[in-house]
């Protein structure tokens, strides 16, 4: 369960987390048009700091213009929005969620004049896998359900109503007593995890699939730079199941995810099962970076 945080920005202005309700008619609601964000603040030595605000918050706004939802606040409104949200509730770590959605008006798939609602919760949120699963890897199975093809859904927006594609497979692997879902593209290469993106390591390669039917995912960018910085090739590249499967290593990457190994696919052991020794160094920077003990990445930072 969510943990429930005393404020809600809302529309310009903090409110009582109770007053922050929406009507039974918002149009996202029986639709699914509005577009959304995650992000993460963390404890650093000089205190709490948001990574890679700025990123998220242009993203979000490139997901608006993506579905014609003209966000009514600019990326510096934004940003001190998350800032005052945390704030608000003393907390200088945790995840937090903005949203921008469609509001009640008229109903039917053409929302004409609806007005324009933008939101910021923030609450605690630890190891979105599991605590275990940072340390010792996450099993996954393909899923039977394929990710969107460019044309059907863009995949380059955060559109909340895209996500049942991703509630489906999480579901079915979990249902099956797997962690994650691996799913497809339409061309049957390795898209991402229902809502990760997907890294492989072999023979001291990184690869991972590149954008067009995947997110282009914040963390995802993070790891290949933190990567090319430590002189890894990393190559944006299509690739087949059963290249996972042979795989040396694998893991996910994402805010809420972070970096999470994966230790097994489909039954097939990934490597020697365990986190791998690249996976190690990555995940190890990349947590280092984000609680500002890496200098090298001190602006990803902005401290609450």
């Amino acid at each position: 369960m969510v943990e429930r945080t005393e404020k809600v920005w809302l529309n310009g202005e903090l409110v009582a987390f109770d007053r922050a309700d929406v009507s039974i008619l918002t149009h996202t609601l029986h639709y699914g048009l509005g577009v959304f964000e995650g992000i993460r603040a963390y404890e650093s030595p000089a205190g709490g700091a948001v990574f890679r605000l700025r990123e998220h918050v242009e993203r979000l706004l490139r997901s608006g213009r993506v579905v014609e939802i003209e966000i009514p606040f600019g990326t510096e409104e934004l940003e001190r929005a998350v800032l005052d949200t945390l704030r608000a509730n003393r907390m200088s770590e945790g995840y937090i969620r903005p949203i921008a959605y469609l509001g009640e008006g008229a109903m039917g798939l053409l929302p004409a004049d609806n007005p324009v609602e933008v939101a910021i919760a923030v609450w605690p949120w630890g190891a979105y896998l599991g605590d275990e699963g940072l340390e010792r890897g996450i099993r996954a199975k393909v899923s039977s359900y394929t990710r969107h093809h460019p044309n059907i859904s863009m995949t380059q927006s955060k559109t909340c109503g895209n996500y049942v594609n991703s509630i489906l497979a999480k579901r079915e692997v979990t249902r099956l007593g797997y962690d994650e879902a691996i799913m497809l593209d339409p061309n049957g290469m390795v898209a991402e995890a229902s809502g990760e993106n997907v890294f492989l390591v072999r023979k001291g390669q990184l690869k991972t699939p590149p954008l067009g039917s995947v997110l282009d995912g914040i963390t995802r960018d993070s790891i290949v730079q933190i990567a090319r910085d430590k002189g890894i090739e990393v190559v944006e590249q299509s690739f087949t199941r059963d290249e996972l499967y042979i795989a040396d290593e694998a893991f996910l990457t994402g805010t809420a995810a972070e970096v999470t190994p994966i230790r097994e696919v489909d039954d097939r052991v990934i490597g020697s099962g365990t986190r791998g020794p690249v996976t190690r160094t990555l995940q190890s920077t990349y947590f280092d970076a984000v609680r500002g003990k890496e200098r090298k990445y001190e602006h990803w930072l902005t401290k609450v």
